[in-house]
């Protein structure tokens, strides 16, 4: 892992306007799912993003492919702006950046093969054709733990997990330097759960991918990633080191979250952390820190100050006003 940033992520923003009015439609408020989050991510770690559903993650990935337009803030890839890029220079970029989306069965399209599917990008980007793309299938295939006879099959007749292998081998085909996991593991059985997570190490070893690596569940994002960012409401409230942040959560959303791994060590057992009630509308998020309304240590200044992402020592940042 280099300490030099592929990714840079500076104030960013996505808003959902929310309209209402049939002949003469207004904006009466927005749907906040992405608001000031700040980050990188160095050449060759994982930096693993986790949250409950409706925290914004997915809607991140997607503003940082461009697949959804941002409302404000930067976004640096090798040091490049790339928010403002033109279809043509988005169209280059792709092939440095990839998606391997939660859903291995939709992300597919069922009238494709797998070899087609696979191929796809190798034509779009003109990057082999003949013998030469049909050699690199075979090789993609073979990479992801499938057989030549794949190539001619269509997606229905895949197992899930063997549907995510395809998925994977489509998003490595054009020899991407980030890999953006969207949930890449939460459709499938637990078993085959740790097959594709210790492929995905094996491909990043074995290439040196850089990932984005997003989910809910904090046991494998504490077994893949080389650091962690916790994201609550469309804001960040944590970064830091795997390990550290694993064992010394700063923010009580963190520590809530990490208490609810299962413990197979009941000496090492976290004291349960329940969370009162449900994530609150990112359409009318609460004023001052965003978690107030859930977090047991809350007092007076939470619901009239924003707490600011702070270093609390070793690259560790938090933000919370009980560590200020």
């Amino acid at each position: 892992m280099s300490a030099e940033p592929l990714l840079e992520v500076s104030d960013l923003v996505k808003h959902f306007p929310i309209r209402r009015g049939v002949l003469f439609p207004r904006q009466v408020g927005a749907v906040r799912a992405v608001d000031g989050v700040s980050f990188t991510v160095a050449r060759g770690e994982t930096l693993g993003l986790v949250g409950e559903s409706g925290s914004g993650k997915s809607t991140l990935a997607r503003v940082l492919l461009c697949l959804l337009q941002a409302t404000s803030g930067q976004v640096k890839f090798e040091g490049r702006d790339i928010l403002g890029n033109g279809v043509d220079e988005m169209r280059l970029l792709r092939q440095s950046m990839q998606m391997v989306f939660q859903d291995p069965f939709s992300s597919l399209n069922p009238r494709m093969t797998a070899g087609d599917a696979i191929a796809e990008s190798l034509r779009v980007y003109g990057i082999a054709s003949g013998a030469a793309l049909k050699a690199r299938v075979v090789d993609l295939l073979d990479r992801v733990g499938l057989d030549t006879e794949a190539a001619r099959r269509f997606p229905h007749e895949f197992s899930g997990g063997q549907r995510q292998r395809i998925g994977i081998a489509r998003a490595l085909a054009i020899s991407p330097k980030l890999v953006i996991c969207d949930e890449p593991v939460s459709a499938l059985d637990v078993s085959v759960q740790a097959q594709v997570i210790n492929l995905l190490q094996d491909l990043q070893e074995e290439l040196g991918l850089t990932y984005l690596f997003i989910s809910h569940d904090l046991s494998i994002v504490k077994h893949v990633s080389d650091r962690v960012a916790v994201m609550y409401l469309g804001k960040l409230v944590e970064i830091g080191e795997a390990e550290e942040l694993f064992r010394a959560p700063l923010h009580p959303y963190t520590e809530a979250l990490l208490s609810a791994i299962p413990e197979p060590d009941a000496d090492r057992k976290r004291d349960q952390v329940l969370l009162e009630g449900d994530i609150p509308s990112p359409a009318n998020p609460p004023s001052g820190c965003r978690f107030h309304t859930r977090c047991r240590y809350a007092m007076p200044i939470c619901s009239q100050s924003e707490p600011q992402l702070t270093d609390a020592g070793g690259d560790h940042l938090v933000a919370c006003h009980l560590r200020t």
